[in-house]
């Protein structure tokens, strides 16, 4: 060390190793010089000031120092109001809703010069702000007020430009959906203080967000994601077809998803109209009703898919059982018709694809009110679903239900139920006899056994394949095939008359259509309804499902199977390979 070194440090260290020396002469220990005491406690208090002032400064040099992006990032978490919310992104991993930061306006009015002034100011820059209402905030005796939330960068600028004491900013976190309308029921939405109100993001709050929030534990850092079984292609498809479908055959609603059968995770869920997630305030139309969970209709026809497979496995009636369809089935006053009666006995098969309202009735009174009662309990029709959505609704199940009952409900009429529920019913029938409830949620196909019910035979579910199948080549469904033949698909019709002012209305329909595929070994379902859809020329003025419904899941079909990893096959397995090649559901554990 040189000794010019040397000596700059001995004078740099000289005060420090003085100090216990002066501390003992500025308590006046030892009985020291009374000057020698002053001198000490005047040095002492030299070297305390001068210790805060290094303190100071060697602070703003920090702050001079460190650059901007750190400063703001620091001030964003310091005083942010609105707390962070995990990402939500569909099963690819795109981004469904996520936060952005955004600036909000308060004032101080305690530190306010001209209240007038600042009101005129900032009603300058913010031209749809209401005066009156800023000069009562401002005009107050608060310590803070709040006045604009989630302003523009510009205004940002501009305010800060005027230099108004008692004015500042705050940054808060700001939910923002990038499809905008494209998964608006299923994602919900928030309010201004980032606050999940329906929706998923209501149930991300449930699941102990809000209670993070008021701990101060959930801030901006990072959270982990939460992944949806929603495939954002998928999705899509189905707006896009289902608003086709709407402004073609003039409905006033349309509907549609799509689910896994073997994992019961929605791949989309779609109803129209919708709204814009970032417009919450949209959502409390009416006409926005989420129709696959909060809504409850009776699903027609495609309920009988349900009454089969009830009949199939107890045993009472086989394929090649007969139905007496020759004339109306009368209760007292009450007739139940055939919309394409046959007036003829018909088979268990010739049942399904004439869609026979007798021939089913039949099979549900020969199993009986209360085995019909407690088969469609095991199904999960009788009690309110429950999802991920915290929107959802109870069906409509009579208080009294006699043989009448069975024998309407059979066919679809007399329950109400939310669509996405019969699809669960729908599935169980096709994938093997699993009862698995659908989600929102990513689901790997052991997770899904882990939570699945046995309800019907493989071989039922293999009979029911093979129905579905045989309606799609020669019965109701059959514009099915005109759209996706080549992914070997299965469905029902459903054609359901609604309840006008207490009473069945032959002019103002509710049609559905369930298709399936591949039905060999059936991976996905489909959902379409369209409420009150009007007939067209092309369809020779009828506005059934067969016309509307199935020609719109055809489309749709044709378009997801792709996507899906399904391609077109030429060379289709016969429909009756399909009673024999159940091996697929029988494999899977009990």
């Amino acid at each position: 060390m040189s000794p010019l070194v040397r000596t700059i440090t001995e004078r740099l260290l000289s005060p420090v190793r003085a100090l216990p020396g002066i501390v003992r002469r500025a308590a006046g220990r030892g009985r020291p010089e009374p000057n020698a005491v002053a001198r000490a406690r005047i040095l002492l208090c030299m070297l305390v000031f001068g210790g805060v002032y290094c303190t100071i400064s060697a602070r703003l040099a920090m702050y001079a120092s460190a650059p901007e992006s750190a400063l703001t990032r620091r001030a964003v978490n310091s005083d942010a109001v609105a707390s962070a919310r995990p990402d939500i992104l569909d099963r690819n991993g795109l981004v469904l809703a996520t936060d952005v930061k955004t600036s909000s306006l308060y004032g101080e009015p305690k530190r306010l010069i001209d209240v007038d002034e600042a009101v005129e100011s900032l009603t300058a820059v913010l031209p749809d702000a209401n005066a009156d209402e800023f000069r009562t905030r401002l005009d107050s005796k608060r310590g803070f007020v709040w006045l604009k939330r989630e302003i523009t960068p510009q205004q940002q600028r501009e305010i800060y430009k005027l230099g108004l004491p008692g004015i500042g900013f705050m940054s808060e976190n700001r939910r923002v959906y990038p499809g905008n309308n494209l998964a608006g029921h299923v994602l919900g939405s928030t309010n201004i203080d980032n606050q999940g109100i329906a929706g998923l993001e209501k149930w991300v709050d449930n699941r102990g967000l809000a209670e993070l929030h008021l701990a101060g534990l959930a801030t901006d850092r990072q959270q982990e994601p939460v992944d949806l079984s929603i495939d954002l292609r998928v999705q899509h498809v189905v707006r896009d077809e289902l608003a086709a479908a709407k402004e073609k055959f003039r409905a006033i609603a349309a509907a549609g998803t799509v689910v896994d059968v073997r994992t019961g995770e929605i791949l989309a869920m779609v109803s129209l109209p919708d709204f814009d997630a970032n417009e919450p305030a949209k959502a409390l139309d009416p006409k926005t009703l989420n129709r696959l969970t909060t809504g409850v209709f009776e699903m027609g026809s495609t309920f009988k898919a349900l009454t089969f497979a009830m009949a199939l496995d107890s045993g009472k009636v086989n394929l090649n059982s007969m139905m007496d369809a020759r004339g109306a089935l009368s209760f007292g006053r009450f007739r139940i018709h055939d919309y394409h009666a046959q007036n003829r006995m018909l088979s268990v098969p010739e049942v399904f694809t004439y869609s026979s309202n007798v021939g089913t009735a039949r099979m549900a009174l020969l199993c009986g009110v209360d085995a019909h009662k407690a088969f469609l309990e095991k199904l999960g029709q009788l009690d309110r679903l429950r999802t991920e959505l915290p929107e959802s609704a109870a069906p409509i199940v009579p208080k009294r239900w006699g043989e009448l009952n069975t024998a309407t409900i059979a066919f679809g009429h007399g329950l109400a139920v939310a669509p996405l529920q019969a699809v669960m019913a729908v599935n169980a029938l096709v994938n093997g006899g699993w009862l698995i409830p659908p989600t929102f949620m990513k689901r790997t196909p052991d997770e899904a056994m882990a939570v699945a019910k046995r309800v019907i035979k493989p071989e039922t579910s293999a009979k029911m394949r093979y129905l579905m199948r045989l309606n799609a080549v020669k019965g109701s469904a059959s514009k099915l095939v005109e759209f996706a033949g080549p992914y070997n698909p299965g469905g029902k019709t459903g054609t359901a008359e609604k309840v006008i002012g207490g009473r069945y209305s032959k002019t103002r329909l509710l049609t559905t259509f369930t298709g399936v595929f591949p039905m060999d070994d059936p991976q996905y379902l489909i959902l379409v309804m369209l409420d009150e859809p009007q007939g067209l020329k092309e369809t020779y003025g009828f506005a059934t499902a067969g016309w509307n419904a199935g020609p719109t899941t055809g489309k749709i079909m044709a378009r997801i199977a792709p996507l899906l990893g399904q391609m077109p096959r030429t060379n289709l397995p016969p429909v009756e390979s399909l009673l024999t090649g159940y091996q697929v559901a029988q494999s899977r554990p009990e």
